[in-house]
């Protein structure tokens, strides 16, 4: 993938979008937002300003050019496209048979989709062989890592090309080499929320306490020290043996936990309803986001020594 233009194409201008967009402008990209909306359009300009800010980035708001159709980009220019539009199979199969048509042949094609396989979206296209999974993680512009998803038909040595393009743009890219449900961080983060979410139907342990027991126990750890050479500091074989003694007991259910049916059945879908696991009002989300990304920036400067450097352009 020729590094010459630097312009990227991100359709959907949501926060996910948004964030994308963020990515690409402070590593000296370009960024083309196409977004039908133009009350999110008319936000972006700010939400842009204030995550250069939070990044450290010194990047001109002249990076970032929005559209409110696909036909309005250079698509001449236009080196890789993320797409960050609904999790909707059927919208995303449109959207990239359009692009197969308004993208240059060398284009590479991205889905930032979290749950369908890129060869599911890909299904039925001529130019698969360009198309791959480019999984980021909310707040894109703040979590490092990014998941570089191929399909059987992904061409030899693009993943790779991606990921060296991702670690420009100062982001950790992990390359998922089968593309399954999930990928790869969601696969792991579900099967820790089906067992927590047991304990929560169990009546084992409150929502406060398991969260507090992830987040100041061993997920505290996590930062340092993933689970491969956790295992090294603390020693195989006291793993495999508390292994051993709790692995049957795990829960291994294929549906959801009640914890969570329960309140998307009564309409308690968090923030965004009021009522969650938590009670939230405009200030008290207002107070959460600002300390919850508070948190993340703290947790970016611990890493800073082990992020690669984003090239400013």
């Amino acid at each position: 993938m020729k590094n010459t233009r630097r312009h990227a194409a991100i359709v959907g201008g949501g926060n996910m979008g948004a964030d994308v967009a963020l990515t690409f402008a402070a590593g000296g990209w370009q960024a083309h937002v196409i977004e039908p909306s133009e009350a999110t359009r008319a936000r972006l300009t700010d939400y842009f300003a204030k995550g250069l800010r939070q990044i450290g980035s010194n990047a001109s708001l002249e990076r970032f050019t929005t559209h409110a159709r696909l036909d309005a980009v250079p698509w001449q220019d236009v080196e890789i496209v993320v797409e960050c539009i609904p999790e909707k199979l059927d919208l995303k199969r449109k959207l990239f048979k359009d692009l197969e048509r308004l993208a240059r042949p060398d284009t590479v094609l991205a889905s930032n989709s979290s749950s369908f396989p890129i060869s599911a979206i890909a299904k039925g296209l001529k130019t698969q062989q360009r198309m791959l999974g480019l999984h980021y993680f909310l707040p894109a512009h703040l979590v490092p890592l990014v998941e570089v998803v191929r399909s059987r038909k992904t061409k030899t040595g693009l993943p790779e090309q991606v990921g060296e393009l991702m670690r420009a743009l100062g982001k950790v890219p992990v390359q998922v080499r089968k593309d399954i449900p999930g990928f790869l961080a969601n696969r792991m983060q579900h099967a820790l929320s089906r067992e927590a979410f047991s304990l929560l139907d169990a009546g084992i342990a409150s929502a406060e306490d398991i969260d507090a027991a992830v987040r100041f126990g061993f997920g505290f750890r996590f930062l340092a020290a993933g689970p491969c050479l956790q295992r090294d500091h603390a020693g195989m074989e006291v793993h495999t043996a508390a292994a051993a003694t709790m692995y049957p007991s795990l829960s291994n259910t294929d549906k959801p936990a009640k914890a969570l049916r329960s309140r998307v059945a009564r309409g308690e879908l968090g923030m965004k309803t009021g009522k969650g696991f938590f009670d939230w009002d405009a200030e008290s989300i207002r107070r959460e986001k600002v300390r919850y990304e508070g948190k993340l920036l703290a947790g970016l400067d611990l890493l800073k020594d082990e992020l690669p450097k984003r090239s400013e352009g």
